[in-house]
């Protein structure tokens, strides 16, 4: 059992090596999270510890900014997953490469349009909303209201509708008076 546990351990963590190598860009904790556990891949436990494990190795670097800890594989990482190409199963392989186009547009999506909120005081938050498109910032926008409900539903509108927004604060602001 211990080397079935060790050959299934090493598998999972090439898996995560070429997950990210295929992606080809940061990618967040909760990103890796969803696309492992979508594709039951491996369970969250698992992928948290193998993921930490892959840092400690030096195979994936994690950059933490702010609130998000954004993963890449390294070169040393590139290089280990050159030595056993054939420890990855071909099926999830295949399902990765055909998913990885949809993958990498979502994860630009998800990159791409920001809101968050912040407490400021007992009767002030402050939605904190943002469109990036190829590293310009299309509008960032900071809305001070005397809500915590108000601040998270401002915050959900701009993740679900943000181009419609983003076309009416344009309309509002560009009209004639």
């Amino acid at each position: 059992m211990g080397q079935d546990s060790g050959r299934e351990s090493a598998e999972n963590k090439l898996i995560l090596l070429y997950l990210l190598e295929s992606i080809n860009m940061p990618v967040s904790n909760l990103q890796v999270t969803k696309i492992i556990l979508e594709n039951s891949f491996m369970n969250y436990f698992l992928l948290q510890q193998f993921l930490n494990e892959l840092c400690d190795a030096g195979l994936v670097h994690a950059d933490s900014s702010g609130d998000k800890t954004l993963y890449t594989i390294t070169q040393s990482g590139k290089q280990t997953l050159g030595y056993f190409p054939g420890l990855i199963p071909p099926g999830i392989k295949a399902r990765i490469d055909n998913s990885i186009a949809s993958i990498r547009k979502n994860i630009k999506n998800e990159t791409l349009i920001t809101a968050d909120y912040i407490p400021e005081s007992e009767n002030k938050y402050t939605a904190d909303c943002s469109m990036n498109e190829d590293n310009f910032s299309l509008i960032e926008l900071k809305i001070s209201v005397g809500s915590k409900n108000d601040a998270r539903t401002i915050c959900e509108n701009w993740k679900k509708h943000p181009q419609a927004i983003y076309a009416e604060i344009i309309e509002i602001l560009t009209k004639k008076r």
